[in-house]
């Protein structure tokens, strides 16, 4: 879907972003793309977006070459920035109405409008101003702004960010919905829980490089020797449910999710059953890999950046 060859882009002598980058995404793929601010991540988006323009080496979107088919590819094409993209003070009918005629490839506006109010759950809000909306309903808004050509390549730039975990699992499940129709994603985020439940690819990017990048799965399981574990449940998991564990100082939760490292697989299946009488129920496990974080740590520094 993407093929990115010998890339080179500077916005002066003293700040160059790429030297011979190089990047493929497939076909179908759901992509997920990390790194620190500054990485290179947003600049990467505006050149495949064509709001900058290539200096020097390739884009191609399905096989064609972005700087000679420029129009054709970006009618196909649809990003969802993280900062809000529509008019407050309009209702979400209107926005959705506004936006969608911006398109001239589109033959008939009203059922591609309906079925991304439909994708979004944002029937009932309609007809309420935009500026109004929740944290949540914003970011569907947002998302759904970017459905209305249909896209056979969606770019989502931090699409959870700031929203409760009730709408973050609501876009993400819509998210993978899309992803299973057959639309090419490019994810960016910096929550590495959402990359490592939603993406089947990834690659890390720094200093303007990628450093890492291939299967999401064989890359977690490249490093075999780690106790590390992760469970994730239908519910939001309390302390007090493994507060009977002596090795909970081990663990992190973070809403439906836990996670850390354990002594042997005996205190996995432990820790199973405890939740199960708590009430939980399971919906993915996994054992015997190092998680996206400790990975992503070990390839990138710590150090805050701006």
């Amino acid at each position: 879907m993407i093929s990115i060859r010998n890339l080179q882009f500077a916005y002066s002598d003293n700040e160059v972003i790429f030297n011979d980058f190089n990047l493929e995404i497939e076909t179908g793929s759901l992509f997920g793309l990390i790194g620190p601010n500054g990485a290179g991540k947003s600049t990467l988006i505006s050149l495949i977006t064509g709001l900058n323009t290539v200096q020097s080496g390739s884009i191609k979107i399905d096989g064609k070459e972005l700087s000679s088919a420029r129009d054709e590819l970006l009618a196909n094409l649809s990003s969802v920035p993280q900062e809000y993209a529509f008019y407050p003070k309009l209702t979400v009918q209107q926005n959705l109405n506004f936006f969608c005629r911006l398109y001239k490839n589109i033959q008939q506006p009203e059922l591609n409008i309906t079925k991304a109010i439909e994708l979004t759950g944002l029937a009932d809000y309609q007809h309420r101003a935009a500026g109004k909306l929740s944290g949540g309903l914003k970011r569907r808004l947002n998302l759904a702004i970017g459905l209305l050509n249909k896209p056979v390549l969606l770019i989502l730039d931090e699409p959870t960010v700031g929203i409760d975990p009730q709408s973050r699992y609501f876009i993400l499940a819509a998210i993978k919905q899309l992803n299973k129709e057959g639309t090419t994603i490019l994810y960016t985020s910096h929550y590495m829980e959402e990359i490592e439940g939603l993406c089947d690819t990834i690659a890390v990017i720094d200093h303007g490089k990628i450093v890492l990048s291939g299967e999401l799965d064989k890359l977690l399981s490249s490093s075999s020797d780690t106790n590390d574990f992760y469970i994730q449940t239908q519910v939001s998991i309390n302390k007090s449910d493994i507060e009977a564990y002596d090795f909970n100082e081990k663990l992190k939760i973070h809403n439906n999710k836990i996670e850390g490292e354990l002594d042997n697989v005996d205190q996995l299946a432990e820790l199973l059953s405890m939740l199960t009488k708590s009430g939980h129920k399971i919906e993915q496990v996994e054992f015997g890999k190092q998680s996206l974080e400790s990975m992503y740590f070990s390839l990138t520094d710590r150090a805050v950046r701006e």
